[in-house]
């Protein structure tokens, strides 16, 4: 019977930590600008309850080499509240084409798109999309 209560106990355990570190993962669209491009986006809750959000993609094209030319790649991401923020600029190994980007959010993600821009400070995105996920 002790056995039992133990193995009982030690399930239920892995089941609740199994469901609080499950992650969501969803992969970008094919993009009509850059169309050999793919990645993904992984958002996770942390313990503090902000979202980890991770960003992988390959084969994405140098940002001049873009028509028009551009300077940076820039990630942003629409809040569950409907707010797009900046999270960040991804910069792209030039022998692989790769590019990655880890954030932090204290707003849950909806949706996350990347956009070429002349200046990494920019506050608002330009019409020129060149990844963006479906709404999570």
């Amino acid at each position: 019977m002790k056995t039992k209560n133990i193995l009982i106990a030690a399930l239920s355990t892995l089941i609740i930590f199994s469901f609080t570190s499950c992650s969501h993962k969803i992969s970008f669209l094919t993009s009509s600008i850059v169309p050999a491009a793919r990645g993904y986006v992984k958002v996770k809750k942390d313990d503090n309850k902000n979202y980890d959000i991770d960003i992988e993609i390959s084969n994405l094209a140098e940002v001049d080499r873009l028509i028009p030319k551009k300077k940076v790649y820039i990630v942003w991401m629409i809040s569950d509240e409907d707010i797009t923020s900046n999270i960040g600029q991804i910069k792209i190994t030039k022998k692989k084409l790769e590019a990655s980007l880890e954030a932090i959010s204290s707003s849950k993600p909806n949706k996350i798109f990347i956009t070429s821009e002349e200046d990494a400070r920019v506050q608002t995105p330009s019409l020129d999309i060149v990844l963006t996920t479906d709404k999570f």
